[in-house]
């Protein structure tokens, strides 16, 4: 059983996939073309995590995966206010037929100037509309320096996604 990482092309998956694994940053550039799979081995777990690229041709490939995951990661650029809408679209259609999927979002790029806050990311994605069924977490991350140590916040998404594969398992 794996976790899915999914979001737009430049939402920056990669980048947390990265840091998640090492606990340092590394930014990421070139956009995944494809898949990418990264084990993480916690003290409790070892975790697979499956991203899929978001350009949109290898959006159609995103429903194949989602019966075989325990964990649905959805990453959003905070930033990226024109795409938000299509993020929520794609998150809302990928879930519909899911009532019990956990779902993480992290709204990534919180550093940036005129990043948009949770709240509004919470807003913008329609998340009080996903059902009351579902156990779902919204937490904000960003990536910073390269090299440097990840941040409180992707500590703590970290820490939220081994709970979740241990209770889901």
């Amino acid at each position: 059983k794996q976790i899915l990482v999914l979001g737009l092309d430049g939402a920056g998956k990669t980048s947390i996939l990265h840091s998640l694994a090492t606990n340092h940053v590394k930014r990421s550039v070139a956009p995944t073309e494809g898949f990418h799979a990264v084990c993480i081995n916690t003290e409790e777990s070892q975790m697979e995590f499956l991203e899929i690229g978001g350009s949109e041709s290898l959006r159609s490939y995103w429903k194949m995966y989602l019966p075989k995951v325990l964990l649905l990661v959805y990453v959003v650029d905070s930033a990226d206010h024109a795409r938000l809408p299509m993020a929520k679209q794609l998150l809302h259609q990928l879930i519909q037929n899911n009532s019990t999927l956990p779902v993480v979002v992290l709204a990534n790029k919180q550093d940036l100037e005129g990043a948009y806050c949770i709240t509004d990311i919470h807003d913008a994605l329609a998340l009080s509309d996903i059902g009351d069924e579902r156990k779902m977490f919204l937490i904000g991350t960003h990536v910073a320096e390269d090299g440097s140590e990840i941040s409180s916040s992707m500590k703590d998404a970290k820490e939220l996604i081994g709970t979740l594969v241990l209770e889901t398992q």
